[in-house]
């Protein structure tokens, strides 16, 4: 069972720790209008704000159609308005075309004033009014501001990548130019060599010729001894040239063969069985999986490598020996392994009937190392030692896709400074002299700080709803017309109470001597001030309410006190 990373459990839970969060913002603004108390039908807004949440985790495979559903239901439950944002600005950020975005958002704000237009009388303040009143409120709120933002924060991500996708392809030309800078540079120097080199070792072997003739009747013990440097300077101008190959350009190989695009590939490989059948070896092919034409350049290169150098070595010190050359192309153990695709290619030689031959020409012994670090440059591994039974195995593992070229062990092996070739071989670097760039920092904190800056708007914005629901329903009129209704006769005193009817000290001690008499069974008379007493020229009108001893009013008197006004001295006779 392969664990699941940390990332990806991450991005499962993602989804899932916003949905909540949207859905507890969009509960606390219902608790908050609740409280204020203008939450008309709770059990139903609540239902539908349960809804909604459910609705939001789908945005990301329906975001048009979620988005105008989310805005038609805040239209009568103002508690989704934050649903609404989230998913405006989710859906905002994720489309790129500025018209159907533009579209999408105008239809959704239009929907959600229309539908709370319409749900005004039965499921808003009251009334169509009051209700188009409440649908303008949530409109810039719930989907104009976050779908601005979105667009705009879109937008940015967008444009960053696009500046990243350009510094990433202007950094990769540099570095081929650098590299075909380094070819041409191989390749003038290869040339040179040869040519001078090349040319001396030639002369060389063409006097060793002719002293080898002129010694043959003159001294023919010394004839071996020219013999030995003919050979000798030929087989340095064959490694001289196989050397001057690592400095040539990359389509070529380490060798005086010229490689093409069908290097390594099943064809090739099968020729090359051919070539050493044709010369009297008996070679038999295994290939699993499918041809490696769609694979890179050195992956194939090293396997053309491997099995030439395999079968050349045979050809060498085991020419009747039976051979097996098995190339197993992997591509399921991407699947299943974390290193990916692999190609494997094995050559395997049994041991030979007699003792074994001494070889017509050395071997310069660097085909087997050449080949260990050609595949460990690829990130790749390799193998050559001989059988318990008398025969020799020869076995590389290469990465089908490689990560990076000249990033194996063999590259990494060498620590000899800035200007020294890291990497033997046509993909060799130079590092570079300032050292290694810095790490760029991971986006853990811009990620918290994204996280927190939208908790923060959409909180924000949640407030601004609240408020506007609130100045909505508290401008609307309270169904009562005309003056205040008067307390009537019969009315308890907690009744008369409730409309403000309450004793005076001064207005009472003012109709002291002045009221007219109490009615019969009164048991106390209350005097107010507020709605009854009122002042004319001369005096005060006053009202009376009496009450029984069932605290009933009985009447209601009014009555006149007058005002006691004294001259002032310059009015005295």
């Amino acid at each position: 069972m392969v664990p699941i990373s940390s990332s990806r459990r991450h991005a499962r839970l993602r989804p899932v720790a916003q949905t909540l969060g949207v859905g507890l913002v969009g509960l606390g603004v219902y608790a908050a209008v609740g409280h204020l108390g203008y939450l008309p039908h709770p059990p139903f807004q609540l239902a539908v704000l349960a809804a909604a949440a459910v609705l939001f985790a789908l945005r990301g495979r329906w975001p048009g159609p979620v988005l105008l559903v989310l805005a038609a239901l805040t239209g009568p439950v103002p508690a989704v308005g934050p649903v609404t944002a989230a998913a405006a600005y989710s859906v905002a950020r994720r489309m790129a075309r500025p018209r159907p975005r533009a579209r999408l958002l105008a239809a959704a704000g239009a929907l959600l004033v229309v539908c709370a237009t319409v749900a005004g009388p039965r499921l808003g303040p009251g009334s169509a009014a009051y209700g188009l009143a409440l649908g303008l409120v949530l409109a810039p709120t719930a989907v104009i501001v976050p779908g601005l933002v979105g667009t705009v924060r879109g937008q940015q991500g967008r444009l960053l990548r696009a500046l990243r996708e350009r510094g990433d392809a202007a950094e990769r030309a540099r570095r081929l130019a650098d590299s075909e800078a380094r070819i041409h540079e191989r390749s003038r120097i290869a040339a040179e060599m040869h040519d001078l080199v090349g040319h001396r070792l030639s002369l060389v072997s063409l006097h060793a010729g002719g002293l080898e003739l002129a010694l043959e009747g003159a001294a023919p013990q010394l004839r071996e001894e020219a013999v030995l440097v003919r050979r000798t300077t030929r087989d340095a101008l064959r490694e001289l040239r196989q050397v001057l190959g690592v400095l040539g350009p990359l389509a070529r190989d380490t060798g005086p063969d010229a490689l093409t695009h069908a290097t390594g590939t099943r064809a090739d490989i099968e020729a090359l069985v051919a070539q050493s059948r044709d010369g009297g070896i008996a070679v038999r092919l295994d290939w699993t999986g499918p041809d490696l034409d769609a694979r890179p350049a050195p992956v194939r290169r090293a396997v053309h490598r491997v099995v030439r150098e395999a079968l050349t070595n045979v050809h060498r010190y085991a020419a009747d020996a039976h051979v097996t050359v098995t190339v197993e192309h992997d591509t399921a153990a991407a699947d299943a392994a974390a290193d990916g695709a692999r190609v494997r290619v094995t050559v395997r030689n049994g041991a030979r009937p007699g003792p074994p031959a001494p070889a017509e020409e050395p071997g310069t012994g660097r085909g087997l190392t050449g080949l260990r670090e050609r595949v460990e440059l690829l990130g790749g591994t390799f193998e050559a030692a001989p059988l318990p039974s008398g025969g020799f195995r020869v076995a590389a593992a290469v990465p089908a896709e490689p990560a990076e070229p000249g990033g194996g062990p063999a590259a990494r092996r060498a620590d000899d400074g800035p200007g020294t070739l890291t990497a033997a071989g046509p993909e060799a670097t130079w590092p570079d002299p300032a050292g290694p760039e810095p790490a760029a920092p991971g986006p853990d904190g811009r990620r918290t700080a994204e996280v927190l800056t939208l908790g923060f708007g959409l909180a924000a914005l949640s407030a601004l709803m609240v408020v506007g629901i609130a100045f909505v329903y508290a401008a609307q009129p309270s169904g009562r017309s005309g003056p205040a209704p008067l307390p009537r006769v019969g009315m308890t005193y907690a009744e008369v109470a409730g409309y403000g009817v309450l004793d005076n000290a001064a207005v009472r001690a003012a109709a002291s001597g002045h009221e007219p008499p109490r009615p019969a069974g009164t048991a106390g008379c209350v005097y107010p001030f507020n709605g009854a007493t009122e002042r004319h020229p001369g005096g005060l009108l006053i009202a009376r309410y009496c009450f029984d001893a069932a605290q009933r009013l009985i009447a209601i008197d009014r009555f006149d006190v007058p005002s006691v006004r004294d001259a002032t001295p310059w009015e005295t006779p």
